[in-house]
């Protein structure tokens, strides 16, 4: 048995904010800090620990603020960084810690660096930026941005392209260039003076690029780059730092999460994600979710990364689907299947993240028109298609299914209008739904979404075996009951879930027939051999 050294990130659990949909505090529509401040005694009763906010720094907005344009300054959308400091000081008093989300790969072209970059190729911070000599009519090479579109843009003053994996008015910074990287540190120790409690960094395995060689994530250089990051800057705190890497494998993963602290505390990555996509196509191109690689994807990260990394546990993020419609019932069996997705993931070893209205059970929305998205790489995407000869109905249900507009409708607060998030015009429409789904009706029923979030955080506090439990998994084949145990020295504890909403026969192990039920999403006690649809047991025995 192993234990786990002692983090206070390992038993908290943290909770993400997409600030422009949280809470508007001066009717203009978009969400704000101050309206996040007016919200704390919902997540403190809530009982989170940590919140990772989503970037909030000065911005244009091109791809909702992670095109930096000022690292130390707030967007005034957001409000000032006045707010931002009395924000740091107000959740330290009810226990709970702030996470910047910082994009260290790119700026915006609005930053004063590239600003500057542009003016010449004598400038001194034109370097700090990727460039490369040719000509208006000859791209550097045939390299495309995730956004569509190539990935270089000409700059007919220099006679020079730049890079840019994202939009266009997202440059990519030269990670190469020694100034670069002090600049980043010093801001970056100019924010922990300022008392956040961490950071979670944005596409991070991106910044070691080659573009001359199309290498963008996992280039030669990364792991050095982090590890003179960490040691410039995240080592000299008591901090928790995320980075976020979709090129992620348990190898690496082991790298990023290292116990002795020489990286981040922990990585998040994204296989688990994948799995309901054609493979080998885009994730518009939807397939059934392969539930028992689901299973065994999970369990390789439990087990591989066991006392030799940490994992982070999401469902949700600003990027994904609410999980409820993705994986779930957001139908008949929305509460049930939000509970049961919930026990899942809370039960195993790492950090939980919920991500705003997660512990609602919020679900997808269905615009009826694309005029109302707003998300860039949605709207790139319908365009592209219609010009491919998709139907209006496949490009939609692709949107339905995994468009980003999914997780940023506005947090749907109660049946007033607008959901209580706006006094004014949203900047985007809140999910019809919300006189059935909000948080004033969830925290008045004992027996909501909410109420059970709130156990399962209280729980991960209460018993060791949440933190340093061995993971084993059971009845890997079966293709609709995920079940596990996590075991001690003095414990062992054991998730039983329906994945679908047909009963699940089962034959319940024999120690387990008298043990405690410490949670369940079922008001009736359990059937004998038999889950009904989405029903979820969790189970704690004590070892003799």
């Amino acid at each position: 048995m192993v234990k786990t050294e002692k983090k206070w990130w390992k038993d908290t659990v943290v909770y993400q904010i997409y600030p422009r949909s949280f809470q508007d505090s001066n009717g203009d529509g978009i969400g704000d800090i101050r309206g996040i401040i007016q919200r704390l005694p919902y997540l403190e009763e809530l009982g989170v620990g940590a919140l990772w906010l989503s970037p909030v720094c000065r911005s244009p907005q091109d791809d909702n603020g992670y095109d930096i344009s000022d690292y130390q300054d707030i967007d005034p959308m957001f409000g000032t960084l006045d707010d931002m400091e009395e924000l740091i000081q107000k959740a330290k008093e009810c226990g709970i810690r702030i996470i910047m989300d910082l994009v260290l790969n790119h700026t915006s072209d609005e930053h004063r660096w590239f600003r500057e970059a542009r003016k010449s190729k004598d400038n001194p911070y034109h370097d700090y930026y990727v460039w490369r000599d040719g000509k208006e009519s000859k791209l550097p090479n045939d390299m495309e941005s995730v956004f569509g579109g190539p990935a270089w843009e000409w700059v007919p003053e220099l006679g020079q392209y730049y890079f840019h994996q994202f939009s266009v008015k997202q440059p990519d910074l030269n990670w190469e260039n020694p100034k670069v990287r002090r600049e980043i540190y010093d801001m970056i120790l100019w924010w922990m003076d300022k008392g956040v409690g961490g950071f979670r960094l944005d596409v991070i395995d991106q910044i070691a690029k080659e573009p001359d060689l199309k290498i963008t994530n996992n280039g030669p250089r990364l792991h050095e780059f982090i590890r003179e990051l960490s040691k410039e800057t995240f080592q000299k705190g008591d901090l928790i730092t995320v980075g976020e890497a979709w090129g992620a494998d348990t190898e690496r993963a082991k790298l990023y999460s290292n116990p002795d602290g020489s990286e981040f505390s922990m990585v998040f990555q994204f296989e688990h994600i994948g799995l309901d996509q054609q493979e080998g196509k885009t994730k518009w191109d939807l397939s059934p979710l392969p539930f028992v690689k689901l299973k065994k994807t999970l369990a390789k990260w439990q087990t591989e990364l066991a006392g030799q990394g940490w994992n982070s546990l999401f469902w949700n993020n600003h990027d994904l689907p609410r999980i409820v419609s993705r994986w779930g019932n957001d139908g008949k069996y929305r509460v049930e299947s939000a509970k049961m997705l919930a026990s899942v993931l809370h039960g195993m070893q790492g950090t939980p993240y919920i991500y705003q209205g997660e512990e609602l059970g919020m679900t997808n929305v269905h615009f009826d028109d694309i005029s109302q998205y707003k998300d860039i790489e949605t709207l790139h995407m319908y365009e592209e298609r219609m010009e491919e000869g998709y139907s209006e109905e496949e490009v939609m249900a692709s949107i339905y299914a995994k468009g980003r507009d999914n997780a940023r409708t506005p947090m749907q607060w109660d049946e007033s209008r607008h959901a209580g998030f706006t006094k004014g015009t949203p900047w985007i429409a809140v999910n019809p739904n919300y006189r059935e789904i909000n948080a004033a009706r969830e925290m008045a029923d004992p027996d909501s979404v909410f109420r059970y979030y709130q156990k399962l955080i209280r729980l991960r506090k209460e018993y060791p075996v949440f933190t340093d439990g061995v993971f084993s998994l059971l009845l890997e084949e079966d293709e609709q009951i995920f079940a596990y145990t996590r075991t001690d020295e003095e414990s062992e504890l054991l998730v039983w879930a329906n994945f679908t909403d047909r009963p699940a026969q089962c034959t319940w192990p024999e120690e387990w027939k008298e043990a405690e039920v410490l949670l369940s999403n079922y008001d009736s006690s359990m059937k004998a051999n038999e889950l009904r649809p989405y029903e979820t047991v969790m189970m704690i025995r004590t070892l003799q």
